[in-house]
């Protein structure tokens, strides 16, 4: 069991271990540690604008370089671009100093791999057996040496782009770009503009607090009014470190992760680029599941969290999964999650297709969902409850082939949560609502 690696990185509140400058001092000790020790003395280091980001990148600084390895500060940059820069700059890692969607109070750090993927979990548990030794300085002459990145925002942005066909141009489109005043403030809009977009930027003027603060890819409010204000083809929100994306389409209406992933798959195989199946979750709308098998398309479902969908589409050699959340993996294009290459995938179709984003999702139902989170003081065996699944059982009945129910607890809370899919609304609420209150009861029995 890791002491300190969660599902994605270190994470947590501001202050509170591990989130605090001695704890990242350590930190940034036990990875140069164990890459010196392999050999490696070269390592990358990029953040969001989070006002805490200098201080974890100043302590992660020293740390590697007490212990011997240099540094490349690239500065503001979304977590996919550090992944991308530590695969072409030949570093042996790369830290990304982030808490993605989360508030300014929060912050984080992950990891990726030379190959600009994530650690293999062997590795995150060799440097938290490192975390346990004391730190110490290699000798004056080995010390690691910090240098910045000069070019790293326009390697990135130039990446991107690369992520179009060469051909193709975005001229005529009238787009908004939600920033959500985090990492990607200062890529984004280049990276469309320069492909021939009219561009309007939102969320583009970070202050170290305001970074996911009612805007962004979690609150596509002021992007849906500022589409329609200035009467735009679509909007895009990305969330704080970048590798997150929703859109919004010329009406206002959301087009969230599962609608812009069938848009991809559609495109993919249009174009004979399609590998296989698309890899979706757990939460995964059913419409969407139906939309791909339209199409000739398998839907496999994974766990909850972007790491599952990784294992299965490397497991499987296929190319495309996400999250109704945004976060969109093409693996033919890059090897992480990027809002940026997702969005330009989805305004590829819209260009070449000659459709709107609003046509183009319209292909998709999305069928009613309904969550519950049931708070628990202990948690239970949902498997052992006979009540709990009898409750279970008489939902699936009344759905049959026409909805889902999906009950799990959650990884980082005491809480039970019920989810119930299907065609009617008003029946998917009270399904859920009647499995929530059999699951509260049996805490109290």
């Amino acid at each position: 069991m890791k002491k300190y690696f969660g599902t994605d990185g270190v994470r947590g509140r501001v202050g509170t271990d591990p989130v605090t400058a001695n704890c990242m001092l350590k930190l940034g000790f036990a990875v140069g540690k164990i890459l010196a020790s392999k050999g490696s003395r070269k390592v990358l280091i990029g953040k969001d604008t989070r006002i805490s980001g200098y201080m974890f990148e100043s302590a992660l600084e020293a740390g590697l370089s007490s212990a011997g390895v240099d540094i490349g500060l690239l500065g503001p940059i979304p977590t996919p671009g550090i992944a991308y820069l530590t695969r072409t700059l030949n570093a042996k890692a790369g830290i990304v100093i982030s808490a993605s969607h989360n508030p300014y109070y929060d912050n984080g750090v992950k990891f990726f791999s030379a190959q600009g993927k994530k650690l293999p979990d062997e590795l995150e548990l060799q440097i938290e057996q490192q975390l346990e030794q004391p730190l110490t300085t290699v000798d004056s002459i080995a010390l690691g040496k910090a240098y910045r990145v000069e070019d790293a925002a326009g390697r990135y942005i130039e990446f991107c782009k690369s992520t179009m066909p060469s051909n193709l141009s975005l001229e005529g489109l009238k787009i908004v770009v939600d920033c959500a005043n985090g990492a990607a403030y200062h890529i984004a809009p280049c990276v469309f503009a320069e492909r021939g977009a009219e561009v309007i930027s939102i969320g583009v003027t970070p202050n170290g607090l305001n970074i996911n603060n009612a805007i962004g890819s979690t609150h596509p409010e002021l992007l849906q009014a500022t589409v329609l204000e200035h009467q735009a083809d679509l909007g895009i929100a990305l969330d704080g470190d970048g590798d997150r994306v929703i859109m919004v389409d010329h009406q206002g209406h959301i087009i969230d992760g599962d609608q812009l992933l069938f848009i991809i798959a559609k495109y993919y195989l249009d174009t004979q680029q399609l590998q296989g199946s698309v890899v979706g979750t757990l939460m995964t709308n059913l419409g969407l599941e139906h939309a791909l098998a339209n199409l000739g398309i398998t839907l496999q479902r994974t766990a909850v969290g972007d790491r599952y969908i990784m294992e299965v589409l490397e497991r499987q050699q296929w190319i495309l999964g996400g999250e109704s959340s945004g976060h969109i993996i093409c693996l033919n294009k890059t090897t992480t999650g990027d809002g940026i290459i997702s969005a330009l995938q989805v305004l590829t179709a819209v260009v070449q297709t000659g459709k709107s984003l609003s046509e183009l999702a319209g292909l998709v139902s999305k069928y009613p969902q309904h969550l519950v989170n049931v708070r628990l003081d202990n948690m239970i065996d949902l498997n052992q409850s006979q009540p709990i699944q009898d409750a279970l059982k008489q939902s699936e009945s009344e759905l049959k082939d026409k909805g889902r129910v999906l009950l799990r607890p959650s990884g980082t809370e005491p809480v039970i949560r019920v989810m119930v899919e299907g065609e009617d609304k008003v029946q998917v609420e009270r399904l859920a609502q009647a499995i929530a209150d059999v699951v509260a009861a049996q805490t109290q029995v």
